[in-house]
């Protein structure tokens, strides 16, 4: 398993874009942002509004989350993580309502492999998103996880205000 080509060209545990991946994240921004949608998508999806370093931008970025152990976790592979740095807060859309949250980003390998695998039991779609095979039992591959880290993978742990 872990680091062959699937059938749709992406090695195991590349995360995925779409081809209309912008408009996805149009209407998950605009679904986020408006009271009644965003009760139904809020349970698994999260908006972070993220500053570019080097442009300044503020960026609203869906993204899966799950909660553990008392904050919010997500994970990616995408470059925008590097904006987001341990100890800082940025604004985030959690449970309809928009907030300040206190970063934790996870880079060491182990912890990170760890945290993706909690999030790929928890949200098979997060899996099926980074290409991650879940096993019968709902357990992730291994070896694609460890595949997903070196590809950049990170988590993040949020701490949001009530």
């Amino acid at each position: 398993m872990g680091t062959e080509t699937k059938p749709d060209g992406r090695p195991a545990g590349r995360a995925q874009t779409l081809r209309m991946q912008g408009l996805v994240n149009v209407l998950m921004r605009t679904a986020l942002s408006t009271p009644g949608m965003a009760k139904g998508i809020g349970r698994r999806m999260i908006l972070l509004y993220v500053v570019g370093r080097n442009t300044g931008k503020r960026y609203a970025i869906p993204v899966a989350y799950m909660e553990y152990e008392g904050k919010v976790l997500l994970g990616t592979q995408f470059p925008w993580v590097r904006n987001l740095r341990t100890g800082e807060r940025i604004e985030v859309r959690y449970k309809r309502k928009v907030r300040t949250a206190e970063v934790e980003v996870v880079e060491e390998e182990d912890r990170v492999v760890e945290l993706f695998e909690i999030m790929c039991r928890d949200n098979h779609a997060f899996a099926k998103f980074h290409n991650i095979d879940v096993d019968g039992k709902g357990e992730p591959d291994p070896a694609a996880v460890r595949e997903a880290y070196r590809l950049g993978a990170r988590a993040i742990l949020l701490t949001p205000t009530r």
